[in-house]
């Protein structure tokens, strides 16, 4: 358990506000999520008139979140949007509203218990300035960061846009979650057995990384930028070694990243949700222990059920321990 003095601190949670249709028609009446709520513990997150997903109060009950936080021995939880409530595809005289109202609930959640519930904010990255300009309203109003889809349709973390967004943030210390969403592969391919989730989601994130260094977008960002990659940084740690390969024999890869790719590390951050200690031993030791924090994905049933057990049970020392249980998302979100 945690002493007052080592929080633990779980930085990847998902929440989804009770939103009825008649509010998400505002945004979309025929594909817009809400929330169907059918007991007092379970729900359907709805898209349109479609069923989406089922999910059980934890996700809008602050309550129920904070019962189940003390069953795991965490002390702060960090939310942020389920995915399907970016809004990336609308107009933004709709979607500016929208992410604008979701923030507002996220505030609302967390003012249950404000020092155990934090929020990060979601933006509408369609718009570069109206997406800054709702990051710095964001913070103002309590949020401690920004979440961010991995993409938008073709264009990646390096496009001009999308860094002109990193760097506004890094200019006004708002730390930023990256979350793979719009998986690769389409349904052709990834028909059925969760494939999406299992083999799009991990690469999705490298993508996100390999973007940010092969391009060379990291020697033009600030250092100040606080970025963090969910679900242990996807398949980049294990593959590390290809990347680094292929810089050293293919010119073509050298061509816009001056340095190996693996002396990028520690330009960013990933959490631990890998689900293995084998894969959080071998995450610690390519990100170092200064760059791994806790993150859950709670309280999707893919996320880690026992929040920060796998890093209990990991054969680390006792300060490394307290470095990925909370000591790390301390000093990332100035908690």
């Amino acid at each position: 358990m945690s002493t007052p003095s080592t929080p633990v601190i779980d930085i990847h949670s998902h929440f989804f506000p009770p939103i009825t249709q008649a509010e998400a028609a505002a945004l979309d009446p025929h594909a817009a999520p809400w929330l169907q709520i059918n007991d007092n513990d379970h729900g359907m997150i709805m898209t349109g008139d479609k069923p989406f997903r089922p999910v059980y109060s934890a996700l809008w009950d602050p309550a129920r979140r904070i019962a189940e936080m003390d069953a795991a021995g965490v002390n702060l939880q960090i939310m942020c949007a389920t995915p399907v409530m970016f809004g990336y595809r609308y107009p933004i005289v709709q979607a500016l509203p929208w992410a604008q109202r979701m923030n507002d609930y996220a505030v609302q959640l967390c003012s249950h218990a404000p020092d155990r519930l934090k929020t990060l904010a979601q933006v509408p990255l369609q718009d570069i300035d109206a997406a800054c300009k709702e990051a710095s309203r964001a913070k103002s109003i309590g949020h401690v960061g920004v979440q961010i889809g991995n993409h938008l349709e073709h264009r990646d973390l390096d496009d001009e846009g999308m860094l002109e967004f990193l760097t506004h943030c890094a200019n006004e210390d708002i730390p930023l979650l990256v979350h793979p969403w719009d998986m690769m592969g389409g349904e052709q391919r990834m028909k059925k057995w969760m494939l999406p989730w299992l083999v799009a989601m991990p690469a999705e994130t490298q993508l996100g990384i390999l973007s940010l260094i092969l391009s060379g977008a990291f020697e033009r960002l600030p250092r100040s930028l606080k970025i963090c990659f969910a679900h242990g940084g996807g398949s980049f740690a294990f593959l590390l070694g290809r990347v680094d390969n292929a810089w050293r024999e293919r010119d073509i890869i050298r061509q816009d990243c001056p340095h190996p790719p693996s002396s990028y590390v520690d330009r960013f951050f990933v959490d631990s949700a890998v689900f293995d200690s084998r894969s959080l031993e071998l995450l610690v030791d390519i990100m170092g222990e200064e760059r791994v924090m806790l993150g859950s994905d709670y309280p999707y049933p893919l996320g880690e059920q026992q929040v920060g057990q796998l890093i209990r049970d990991t054969r680390f020392s006792a300060e490394t321990h307290t470095r990925l249980l909370g000591g790390n998302a301390r000093k990332f979100f100035g908690i």
